[in-house]
């Protein structure tokens, strides 16, 4: 079925975060590369890779996957570290938005209301808003640094708290996928972003792609 076909069936938008709206890496390596100079206990330095694999992954497990050689409370700290220099960053300095990014908002908006849902870190989509000025295209957003659940949690929530009818899910990461069948709503897969998604129905190769929903 071809996202033409998809609109008819669609009134709202949620969107992940990270690989769907922007790219992160260059801001996220250097912000991490920042807070881990700070600490002694790390052993080996984070390379583009270690982080590109733990995008998508829900805030709170990403230490124990970075860093298995250090205790919990080592973790907390260090990733606390890192969280809180990349939102830094971001209101300094932004991200890579994904051409046409801005343009495509608002013309999605004009017919469906637009929402993000991220396993980013509490404040992070308040500052990706702040910097880029994007805020006023979205009715609500969360993630789960602010609630410590899974995505498939978190975009339940945003469904029942806005009351959402015929929802879709955009994302780029098999996480996504999962997030959006544990919702029983369709999904559409940025195959241009850091994932994989072998059985998605709905691929698109760039944002401005989505224009096809109007």
């Amino acid at each position: 079925m071809a996202l033409s076909e998809l609109s008819r069936h669609i009134e709202n938008i949620i969107f992940d975060l990270d690989g769907t709206l922007w790219d992160p890496m260059p801001m996220s390596i250097k912000a991490w590369h920042t807070a881990l100079n700070g600490f002694d206990c790390i052993k080996n330095p984070i390379s583009e890779e270690d982080i590109q694999g733990i995008l998508g992954m829900q805030h709170d497990l990403v230490g124990k996957k970075l860093f298995p050689y250090l205790s919990k409370e080592q973790q907390d700290e260090v990733m606390n570290s890192c969280y809180v220099q990349e939102v830094n960053d971001i209101k300094e300095y932004g991200g890579v938005l994904y051409h046409g990014l801005e343009e495509t908002l608002k013309l999605l908006g004009s017919k469906y209301d637009l929402y993000i849902v991220s396993n980013c870190q509490a404040g992070y989509i308040e500052a990706f808003y702040a910097y880029h000025g994007l805020g006023g295209y979205f009715k609500d957003f969360e993630c789960s640094g602010n609630t410590g659940l899974s995505k498939t949690e978190n975009v339940k929530m945003v469904i029942e708290r806005n009351t959402l009818s015929k929802p879709i899910y955009i994302g780029d990461t098999l996480g996504d996928y999962t997030a959006a069948e544990g919702n029983q709503i369709p999904f559409i897969f940025a195959q241009y972003g850091f994932g994989d998604v072998p059985k998605a129905k709905y691929t698109i190769n760039k944002i401005e792609a989505l224009k096809d929903l109007l």
